[in-house]
């Protein structure tokens, strides 16, 4: 099931940011990542309504970093925008899917953010070179 959140996080994030950037090019970066997280937020007040299993009382018993995962989100929103708007959807997204596999095998390998510590393999650092060659030979075939 992973894969499929996954491939579906992938594809939403490739049309989000295709929608925010034309969106913004009408009405603006703030106004853009405005409604987009304002809708966010309503869509997600709806589905706690009626799916939310959790307690915010425990929100105690969380480290407080973790708190900033929307101030992140709209960092996020942001970026995109600009990246697509000045690169394109392919090569921005390909930087962003380099950066984003960079970081987290980071993680990984640190155990960082109470992850369990992952050994990296050679082989996975030549699957990121590769993905950096792809996106250069991506950019400059013409």
């Amino acid at each position: 099931m992973g894969i499929i959140f996954s491939i579906i996080a992938g594809i939403c994030m490739s049309l989000q940011g295709v929608f925010n950037t034309r969106l913004s090019e009408k009405i603006g970066d703030w106004e853009t990542s405005a409604i987009v997280q304002g809708s966010g937020l309503l869509l997600t007040l709806l589905i706690l309504l009626f799916f939310g299993n959790g307690h915010f009382s425990n929100i105690k018993h969380v480290n407080k970093l973790y708190l900033s995962g929307g101030l992140l989100g709209v960092i996020i929103v942001f970026t995109v925008m600009k990246g697509m708007s000045s690169l394109g959807p392919g090569y921005a997204v390909g930087i962003i899917l380099i950066s984003q596999l960079i970081v987290a095998a980071l993680i990984d390998i640190f155990g960082i953010f109470g992850t369990s510590k992952i050994n990296f393999h050679y082989t996975q650092v030549i699957g990121i070179i590769l993905m950096i060659i792809g996106v250069i030979v991506f950019k400059y075939k013409k």
